[in-house]
């Protein structure tokens, strides 16, 4: 999918506005699945990220967002994007994952390889794009 610049920007806030263990605990990642509208379809919180991302995953394999593959769909995760973010979402078919924070070189040369697009570092209104940047839509 083709996803505007806007709607990416937004999507950590988005995502917050989703965590309801955080704010009672203060201390919880999130990862959340959003149509390319930015609409957001299912969060899950867990202490780590990858966590969060598999209980997401679940869901969808479950039946609750109407199984895999999860194209069309875009990834956003609470702090970076590491090499099992990329992997599970490789394996879920999300061909976009976005973080509030950096990918590590291995997430990035994973994202490349298997067609995601990677986008870190999402705040200020800002936003760095590593991998497949067509998918983007710039004002």
């Amino acid at each position: 999918p083709e996803i505007d610049l806007d709607v990416l920007l937004s999507l950590p806030a988005r995502l917050r506005e989703g965590q309801k263990l955080f704010d009672k605990t203060g201390g919880l990642h999130a990862a959340g699945l959003f149509s390319p509208a930015g609409e957001l379809l299912a969060v899950r919180e867990d202490v780590g990220r990858h966590n969060a991302t598999d209980k997401v995953v679940g869901h969808a394999v479950l039946g609750g967002l109407g199984g895999l593959p999860l194209d069309g769909r875009v990834l956003a995760v609470s702090g970076r994007i590491g090499f099992e973010i990329v992997q599970k979402a490789a394996m879920a078919g999300i061909p976009v994952v976005a973080a509030v924070s950096a990918p590590s070189s291995l997430a990035v040369d994973a994202a490349a390889r298997f067609g995601i697009t990677a986008v870190g570092f999402i705040r200020d209104g800002r936003a760095n794009i590593y991998t497949h940047p067509e998918r983007v839509r710039l004002p």
